[in-house]
């Protein structure tokens, strides 16, 4: 009984991270680990997955919005009245692809540097926070390339960097380490026809102020997609999201069943290029959603090449 009060004060504190970093990334997480989702920003990449960029330094920019009124519980139902979320992310991304090979693969790092204002509301409480939210690195990053076929596999490190406080409704970071295994795969036809995914699985250590320890979780980004020419490409394209291990809280398992959260995601896709730029919209309303926010993503995506 004591856990399971517990268990409730430390979802209402932070709630608010559900969707990103609490970043972006949730970045993404309302029971389903601690706060509702990962860290990662669910549907943040779109075409070409897979395919590393030849070697050089690039410059990737995330202008995302989410919003969301519903907080599901385990049947999909709403499980709170008078719930509004509102995340705005500005992601900045900084990639480095080297001369150098490893075992066939071109080697890259990056790093991702979000800015994130949350505004929560929950029953009669209220609470919004902005700033610097949990960095992200990979010092090892491999692609490797074919005819049609592209590969990209990392681990990405998520720094617990972002302003945390347990009494807050609002965190931006979510002040515990998460490493994210990742593996992008790209098939590009002759003719155009794109089929792109972006497979990841956090492993996620235990927040020293709570005593939570989120649980593991799978989740996929993905796009289906046609390159109209070299500037212009079209699509369908979102997110699927499941968490796979149970929420422990003091070593104990969170409730009868974890609270384990899913949701997928699906929404058209533009891409435009321009010279050594390119820009992309995309809408992502998510479906199937529980144990989490139901709510409606978009994004804008800018990329340059230096």
């Amino acid at each position: 009984m004591k856990n399971g009060k517990r268990f409730w004060r430390v979802f209402i504190v932070v709630v608010a991270a559900a969707v990103f970093l609490g970043p972006i990334a949730l970045t993404g997480s309302a029971f389903a680990t601690e706060g509702g989702g990962g860290a990662y920003p669910n549907g943040a990449e779109d075409f070409m997955m897979g395919a590393l960029p030849p070697p050089g330094t690039y410059f990737k920019n995330y202008l995302t919005y989410y919003t969301a009124s519903k907080l599901n519980d385990n049947n999909g139902n709403d499980l709170v009245v008078n719930f509004d979320l509102k995340v705005a992310a500005d992601v900045l991304r900084f990639i480095h692809v080297t001369n150098y090979k490893i075992l066939g693969a071109n080697w890259a790092v990056h790093t991702l540097i979000p800015l994130v204002y949350q505004d929560v509301k929950l029953g009669s409480n209220k609470d919004n926070r902005s700033g610097l939210g949990d960095i992200i690195v990979d010092p090892i990053i491999l692609g490797w390339h074919s005819k049609n076929f592209h590969v990209t596999a990392g681990i990405d490190i998520y720094i617990p960097s972002g302003s945390y406080d347990k009494e807050h409704l609002a965190n931006i970071g979510r002040n515990y380490w998460t490493f994210e295994p990742i593996l992008g795969v790209t098939y590009l036809s002759d003719k155009g026809f794109e089929l792109s995914t972006k497979l990841m699985y956090d492993v996620n250590m235990e927040n020293d102020d709570t005593k939570y320890k989120s649980g593991q979780e799978f989740h996929a980004d993905y796009n289906i997609g046609y390159h109209i020419s070299r500037e212009l490409a079209v699509g369908l394209g979102g997110y699927y999201y499941y968490q796979i291990t149970e929420d422990e809280l003091n070593g104990t398992k969170v409730g009868f069943t974890g609270f384990e959260g899913r949701v997928f995601s699906i929404g058209p896709v533009v891409q435009y290029g321009y010279k050594n730029m390119s820009f992309t919209l995309k809408w992502q309303p998510e479906f199937e959603v529980r144990n989490k926010p139901e709510g409606d993503k978009f994004w804008f995506n800018f990329v340059y090449a230096f």
